[in-house]
């Protein structure tokens, strides 16, 4: 039987990591191109692992390689401001040194460890779901599925 692959539905993959310092504030980019801000990490390219891509992306938002530790959260997202639905799956990191951090002008503007309260300013509700969701887990030394980042 011959399969008709074109035809089968794409989704989106995403690829991040959860930093956090000592006070388990985590790190937040601010990207040029859009009004929120985001974890660093990005979209899984072609034959590229999503572990794989929250490397890369970090080193390329960030300006140095990283650790990527466990999964710790994967997230279902909706079609929404985006076409098509998707996989976001976040990481766990080592320490970082945020004086090694280098960033791209033409991609974001900055960065800052923000705590509870500073997440939910500067993210969309779903992502401040995740990042906490993500915190959690990282805490608690669990995985959690997520769908819109409600926990299922």
């Amino acid at each position: 039987m011959t399969e008709n692959y074109g035809e089968l539905p794409k989704k989106r993959v995403g690829g991040g990591v959860v930093i956090v310092d000592k006070d388990m504030r985590v790190l937040l980019v601010e990207p040029t191109y859009k009004d929120t801000w985001e974890i660093p990490g990005g979209t899984v390219e072609l034959d590229e692992s999503p572990r794989e891509a929250a490397r890369r992306e970090c080193r390329e938002e960030l300006g140095f390689d990283i650790d990527v530790g466990r999964l710790l959260v994967i997230d279902w997202v909706s079609q929404g401001r985006t076409p098509g639905d998707g996989l976001m799956f976040v990481y766990a990191t080592g320490p970082v040194d945020s004086s090694q951090i280098i960033l791209p002008s033409e991609e974001l503007r900055s960065w800052e460890w923000c705590d509870h309260e500073a997440v939910i300013a500067r993210v969309p509700k779903y992502l401040a779901r995740r990042i906490f969701a993500a915190i959690n887990a990282l805490r608690d030394g669990t995985f959690v599925a997520l769908e819109n980042g409600n926990i299922t």
